[in-house]
């Protein structure tokens, strides 16, 4: 099959993590004998004007590749555009802060109708998302499908734990929705250990000189493994969190985890596994810290539950979203 891939991130020089696992399930799907050519941003900067570049560059590719079918990450402006650029059936994904937009800013409610009107399908990277989907925009009830991003357990191995006191993982963008105030608060009524915050955003100073508190700054999404294993819990208590897929890879490392009760984190978390927590509540979010500690390590429940979102199935899940895309559109039967 002939997939042109469209995606508003994907790696490049800064390394922006969705488009980490926009390419895990491209490499993957590759392997699975497909032929795919890519339209994509690889960096953030630019402003506006980046997104006529994807433009010019998934019609170039579009008419010169002949897809059989478009794969666009993202609803609004990478579904819309994709969508424009070529008649063949398109399946778009979407990750979180495209929904979030939709009744947010003006107009992407009436794009993102005509995203989901015009794909063949939909795919919502966790069952809260494709709720919230359905809810903002009734087109999309019906048409919306379930597959997340998957882990690379090869990449993403269980290792022994860390001598010495406890130690914390956050990896993110330093922002509200990530709640990372709160998380340092609450590490420190915890008392004891370190917290390490891989990630830069507009929080940064308020995190800085608190006791035990680490900040990286933004760190290669190879180094992501490392720090793992490095830490004994990884932690995202976010106001809201769409998937979670750092923490999903924390636990493929057989590490313990502290997450947001809400959106996709309860749907693949489960007790054995870490705790859930109210993003609100500081107290228990420091008592999660405590409790996180107290489970196994390395966390066997916690890899078994991460195996069952191996990348390499997802990409199974999404080849055959994309081939009954297509033999709708050619008129033939689905393929088995």
């Amino acid at each position: 099959m002939r997939i042109l891939l469209v995606s508003q991130m994907y790696p490049g020089d800064s390394e922006p993590a969705y488009g980490v696992f926009v390419r895990g399930l491209e490499q993957a799907l590759a392997a699975r004998g497909h032929t795919i050519e890519r339209a994509v941003l690889t960096s953030r900067l630019g402003g506006k004007a980046k997104y006529g570049r994807l433009a010019g560059r998934t019609i170039a590719v579009a008419r010169r590749f002949k897809p059989d079918v478009v794969y666009a990450h993202f609803l609004v402006p990478t579904g819309l555009l994709a969508g424009l650029a070529s008649r063949a059936p398109l399946v778009v994904t979407a990750h979180g802060q495209d929904v979030a937009n939709v009744g947010s800013i003006p107009g992407v409610r009436a794009a993102t109708g005509v995203v989901v009107r015009r794909a063949s399908a939909v795919i919502a990277v966790s069952d809260y998302l494709r709720r919230e989907l359905e809810a903002r925009v009734p087109a999309a009830r019906g048409k919306t499908q379930v597959v997340d991003s998957g882990v690379d357990l090869k990449r993403f191995r269980p290792s022994p734990p860390p001598d010495g006191p406890p130690a914390f993982l956050c990896v993110g963008s330093l922002t509200e929705r990530k709640n990372v105030i709160r998380l340092a608060r609450a590490f420190e009524r915890f008392g004891e250990g370190t917290l390490t915050f891989a990630g830069d955003g507009p929080l940064g100073a308020e995190l800085e000189g608190r006791s035990g508190v680490r900040l990286l700054g933004v760190v290669p999404y190879d180094r992501v493994p490392a720090l793992i294993a490095e830490s004994h819990v990884v932690c995202q208590p976010s106001l809201v969190e769409p998937f979670g897929q750092a923490l999903l890879e924390g636990m493929a490392c057989g590490r313990s985890v502290v997450a947001t009760k809400v959106g996709g984190p309860p749907e693949f978390v489960p007790p054995q596994a870490g705790i859930l927590v109210d993003p609100l509540d500081e107290l228990a979010i420091a008592a999660a810290l405590r409790a996180a500690v107290e489970l196994p390590s390395p966390n066997r429940a916690a890899r078994a539950a991460a195996e069952r979102h191996d990348v390499n199935e997802q990409a199974r899940r999404v080849e055959s979203i994309l081939e009954a895309a297509r033999d709708r559109r050619a008129g033939s039967p689905p393929a088995a």
